[in-house]
């Protein structure tokens, strides 16, 4: 909330936002954004949200909240409309700027390329309306989720920006990686006081000094050592500047190796040790297509779901894009009908499943009805109401999910369940997501540091010379 000036200074003008309706369907609570400020909600935005309120998809129920919210603001204030109504946020004790409804014919002539009969162009006449109408005596700003709508917006001489408030980070590049190096440098500055010991095959590390007051638990650190064996670790305990290391398990090597698997390079490593820990309940995974992520989650689940019995089954499912389309039109079972975005888990359970070479032909068909027996793929259509109990859920292409839908999957775990997301941000097809507002990009945010959860970012591909050349010069 900003904050009014006082003595002889004057409070600075309050601007005028113009919400067009993809705004409100992509947050129904961005009413409540604009602080001090005031919003102006055409009745074009109300129309274009009644003809979207019909369905079952995240568009249709915030469509419906967004109504809903409108109704109670109307309500609360039921004359003197005109003027304004008062807008208090929900976590507010102070009133925001005022909430304008469109109550008078707008008659403002457009270009001839823009006709009005379109809804997008009805918004920018009233904003031109309303540009005109205060005669640059008060800041008039349309805010949408549609590029070219900002574009023509401009192209009018109006001012138009993007949504903001959603975004969890204006600069993905300063996202958690879950990984940092450290050098001699460190353990001269913070190992003064040095414990160590050993335990269950570990070894521990007990630090304290200023460097470690930025380090987060479950946070890889790694030292490269001119040795064979250079240093990686996580941290495992953290007490004011006092954190405690851990050394990892080294799945590498093919004594470790996971379901057949091992790791490739650091951060795949760094991976399976998040993926095969039963105290971590929620691991991220982000990374380029080829870096492993899908691969390293079906071995870590199939082994802990099939030789140790630690949980009972794995649950996969992936946004079918658009989200929330239905897939009733596709022929079959629910398995049936999610069968055609479900082409990666067919490639990689087809790796996975030729590394059991024992028994033959017939050992390895035995095997692959058992890994089928063990995997359920469902919608995300049909996740409403569902509790997890004792399942690894593998919730694949992440990125393309909103905050509001990455809650609603992860609060399905029940007790002993592990859900694991996996996604690239670079690869978002959801409309009006972006890199800075993904939902999996608010989960990486919100849970580094929490000792259950962990994150890794995967670098390097490791699917063959020609996916990588092709990834460096394409």
């Amino acid at each position: 909330m900003a904050t009014r000036r006082t003595g002889k200074s004057k409070t600075p003008a309050t601007k005028l936002f113009v919400l067009d309706t993809n705004v409100l369907m992509h947050d129904p609570t961005s009413l409540f954004r604009f602080e001090e400020h005031d919003i102006f909600v055409p009745m074009m935005t109300l129309e274009e949200l009644d003809s979207n309120k019909k369905g079952m998809s995240e568009v249709a129920r915030n469509a419906r909240q967004a109504s809903r919210t409108l109704d109670e603001i109307v309500n609360s204030c039921p004359e003197g409309i005109e003027s304004g109504i008062s807008l208090v946020g929900p976590s507010s004790e102070l009133a925001s700027g005022r909430l304008f409804l469109q109550t008078e014919v707008v008659d403002v002539k457009l270009p001839a390329a823009l006709p009005t009969v379109k809804g997008d162009n009805q918004i920018l006449a009233v904003v031109l309306h309303l540009f005109e109408k205060f005669d640059k005596k008060r800041a008039v700003i349309l805010v949408s989720k549609d590029i070219n709508m900002r574009i023509k917006a401009r192209a009018l001489g109006l001012a138009a920006q993007d949504y903001f408030n959603d975004k969890v980070l204006e600069d993905t590049d300063l996202l958690y990686t879950g990984t940092r190096e450290i050098d001699t440098a460190f353990w001269e500055a913070n190992g003064k006081d040095l414990e160590s010991w050993k335990q269950d095959g570990h070894t521990y590390y007990k630090l304290k000094g200023p460097d470690t007051t930025d380090l987060l638990i479950n946070e890889f650190i790694f030292q490269e050592g001119e040795g064979e064996q250079p240093l990686q670790a996580w941290v495992k305990d953290k007490a004011g500047r006092t954190v405690t290391l851990e050394t990892l398990i080294d799945y590498s090597h093919q004594k470790n190796n996971v379901w057949g698997i091992t790791a490739r390079n650091r951060e795949q490593n760094f991976a399976l040790n998040l993926l095969m820990n039963p105290e971590i309940d929620f691991v991220t995974l982000l990374g380029q297509a080829g870096t492993g992520k899908t691969l390293l989650t079906l071995a870590a689940s199939l082994t802990q779901v099939l030789e140790t019995k630690r949980y009972s089954e794995i649950i996969m499912t992936r946004v079918t894009v658009p989200v929330g389309e239905d897939i009733g039109f596709l022929p079959g079972t629910e398995e049936e009908k999610m069968a055609p975005w479900m082409g990666a888990l067919e490639d990689n359970l087809d790796v996975l499943n030729g590394t059991t070479a024992e028994g033959g032909e017939w050992g390895r068909a035995a095997t692959r009805d058992l890994i089928r027996s063990r995997i359920k793929i469902k919608s995300l259509n049909f996740m409403r109401g569902r509790t997890f109990i004792n399942k690894f859920l593998i919730i694949d292409e992440a990125q393309n999910l909103t905050p509001k839908q990455m809650k609603t999957l992860i609060t399905r775990a029940g007790p002993g369940t592990k859900v694991v997301c996996m996604g690239n941000i670079a690869q978002i097809d959801t409309p009006y997501l972006t890199e800075g507002s993904s939902g999996l990009t608010y989960v990486v945010d919100r849970f580094k540091g929490w000792a259950h959860s962990g994150h890794i970012t995967l670098q390097r591909g490791e699917r063959s010379r020609l996916a990588d050349h092709a990834a460096e010069v394409l």
